[in-house]
């Protein structure tokens, strides 16, 4: 006995083809790679807008186009790079690349080799252990007088330390201290790779070859 043919409601619903995913293209450099070394001031955020009024990159830098590569945090200061180039500024930014970064370090508390050697070897943070450090002691350096002074206790000594690191967690410098006993209290990037201040004041930047 031939079968009744089915009705159109009971067959299966044609499959709809996908969409083809679109394949990513990677953006061409800009026609002029720009590249400016900024010295970042005190309370500064590492960004052009703030919907608080607080102060930005903007207040400092009007060429247009160009992003920081990297971080540095709003209360510390120095060397910050901003570029139009999204390839260089990965390759700034980028932890994989283990750019150097120097810190001059002004800490509370006198440094001990114990604590310049538990920075040469690595501390131990909550996020896992850091990338060994280099490290010394310095004589205190002649920097800008920052704006508001720095706020320390009269009755406990403070010290300076250089720290060259290369990684890129958060905060990462002044855990760093703590962990081994030396709270920060100034922190300024002198060293980013093979750039430096190189004299520029707070909020002055100048413009250098965009290449790495």
């Amino acid at each position: 006995m031939p079968r009744p043919p089915r009705s159109p409601s009971s067959r299966p619903p044609a499959r709809t083809a996908r969409p083809p995913v679109p394949r990513r293209v990677a953006k061409a450099p800009p026609a002029e790679p720009r590249l400016l070394l900024l010295n970042k001031p005190f309370d500064v955020l590492t960004q052009f807008n703030d919907a608080d009024g607080r102060a930005t990159l903007k207040d400092y830098v009007s060429v247009p186009g160009v992003y920081p590569a990297g971080r540095l945090d709003r209360d510390s200061e120095g060397l910050l790079l901003l570029t139009n180039d999204g390839r260089l500024q990965a390759r700034i930014a980028d932890p994989k690349h283990k750019l150097p970064k120097t810190y001059w370090v002004q800490v509370e508390g006198e440094v001990t080799a114990e604590q310049l050697r538990r920075l040469r070897d690595g501390v131990e943070l909550n996020d896992g252990m850091t990338l060994p450090a280099e490290a010394r002691q310095l004589e205190e350096p002649e920097l800008w007088p920052r704006n508001p002074p720095v706020r320390f206790r009269k009755s406990v000594p403070t010290s300076w330390l250089e720290l060259v690191i290369r990684e890129g967690r958060n905060r990462q410098v002044r855990r760093m201290t703590a962990a081994v006993g030396l709270p920060t209290l100034r922190l300024v990037r002198v060293r980013i790779g093979p750039w430096t201040l190189g004299g520029l004041q707070p909020g002055e930047w100048r413009e250098v070859p965009a290449r790495l």
